[in-house]
């Protein structure tokens, strides 16, 4: 995959880095780039050459700051010189299901994503991460929900995702609402981010580590658990069990589980069919 601000290398067999390149505007989002990560994401979701993804920024500074401030203001102006709210408001609405969407197709991904963050994490930062499967960070990393301070309730994410994966529900709407700054130790503390690592480039290898060891595992099984722990999060239990049931009904059946298992007796390494 070729893009100007999204660089896509496998750095191991079966896994994919994606980073957000643009380091020298700290990773600042715009219209190409919103574009660029949806479109990477959903060739990866069915990239057989892909079971798993690791997703950082370039750069030592941050991992985004958020939406580029001059791309805003562009947006604003095209705004004014539409006649009317009506139109105003469609313009906007299509704008901003637009940049959901991309963020959408990283949380749909059907590979695990990893997300590796650093330095200044914030606003888009924080909807980007809520929507991977596992968040890791440096000790240097700063967090913040930062919308309200610019007049705006957080519109890409963060205000539905934040609640369901974070169980203090009261720090949520306290970050949410002052969008004061908070630390890796904090982010650890609450469970927003499952690993703190010395520096980024500790965080990044140990993220590439991790993608390994589940690229490593049966794709089949890796992609039917990242579902079905997606399908637990947005239903009741009874409605999950009976999707897990209906899933592995037919997930059982691969070759798979026969090669895993055959492999735990002759301790070998098992080799498993692309998907």
């Amino acid at each position: 995959m070729e893009f100007k601000y999204i660089l896509v290398t496998k750095p191991s067999d079966y896994v994919a880095h994606v980073e957000l390149n643009r380091p020298n505007k700290l990773n600042a989002f715009i219209p190409q780039l919103w574009i660029e990560l949806g479109q990477a994401f959903t060739q990866l979701s069915t990239d057989a050459e892909v079971r798993a993804i690791v997703l950082s920024g370039a750069g030592e500074r941050a991992f985004t700051t958020g939406l580029d401030v001059v791309s805003a203001a562009e947006y604003s102006e095209v705004m004014a010189n539409l006649p009317d709210t009506a139109r105003r408001a469609a313009y906007m609405r299509r704008h901003i299901l637009e940049m959901q969407a991309s963020l959408n197709a990283v949380e749909r991904c059907e590979k695990p994503v990893i997300c590796v963050l650093h330095g200044l994490s914030l606003g888009l930062a924080v909807d980007l991460a809520c929507c991977a499967d596992v968040r890791l960070c440096s000790s240097d990393t700063r967090f913040a929900v930062k919308e309200v301070d610019i007049g705006l309730a957080a519109d890409l994410g963060s205000l539905a995702r934040l609640p369901k994966l974070v169980a203090n529900h009261s720090w949520v709407y306290e970050v949410s609402l002052t969008a004061r700054e908070f630390n890796a130790t904090e982010a650890q503390a609450v469970g927003f981010v499952s690993h703190v690592l010395p520096n980024k480039a500790a965080a990044l290898a140990y993220g590439l580590d991790m993608a390994a060891q589940i690229a490593s595992k049966s794709p089949v099984a890796v992609q039917g658990t990242k579902e079905l722990l997606h399908h637990g999060r947005d239903h009741p239990i009874a409605e999950s069990l009976k999707y897990t049931a209906v899933w592995n009904a037919a997930a059982v059946q691969s070759d798979d589980v026969q090669s895993a298992l055959m492999s735990g007796l002759n301790k070998t390494k098992p080799h498993f069919a692309k998907l």
